[in-house]
């Protein structure tokens, strides 16, 4: 009993340690109850602000060029006492699957972000720990316009069947 008390005890301050991690390798995610039509329209919606190097709805897949971001990282970062970047980077990927839940259609969409830094010519490029914050914003934006689209399909619908009321 005793090595069993032990063992759960050493266990649980052995994953505070290490809980960072799974939240540094956690990629970014939300379901949504919608069709994958719908779904992928509003990620285009959203992604088109960004220089796209892949597209594919087929797939489900898209990804940016290489963006600069090497101000916004530097004014982030200047409060902090290390000393300003050189350059910095960073890539998104967009991945849009289709499933069912309960015999309704459901789309998850998953939003990675892979930023690199450069400190200076020394040391080249170095992947860097992510705050998730772009990724999130994205994923509220997709699920804006999918409320968006479907309000206004909804009052589409009224409209119709209105018209349809009128005539009849």
């Amino acid at each position: 009993m005793r090595f069993l008390c032990l063992f759960l005890f050493l266990s649980c301050t052995s994953y505070e340690q290490y809980e960072y991690l799974t939240k540094e390798f956690e990629i970014p995610s939300e379901t949504f109850r919608s069709d994958f039509t719908q779904t992928w329209s509003a990620v285009v919606n959203v992604m088109k602000r960004y220089d796209l190097e892949l597209q594919n709805q087929e797939t489900g897949v898209i990804k940016t060029r290489w963006i600069d971001n090497t101000l916004e990282v530097n004014f982030a970062d200047s409060f902090s006492t290390d000393d300003q970047i050189k350059s910095a980077r960073f890539k998104i990927l967009v991945n849009v699957e289709k499933s069912f839940r309960a015999n309704s259609p459901v789309t998850k969409v998953s939003v990675y972000k892979r930023q690199l830094i450069e400190r200076d010519f020394l040391q080249g490029w170095k992947e860097v720990r992510k705050d998730h914050i772009l990724e999130n914003t994205i994923l509220y934006r997709v699920k804006r316009y999918i409320t968006l689209d479907k309000y206004l399909q909804k009052i589409q619908r009224e409209n119709e069947q209105r018209e349809l009321g009128t005539v009849l």
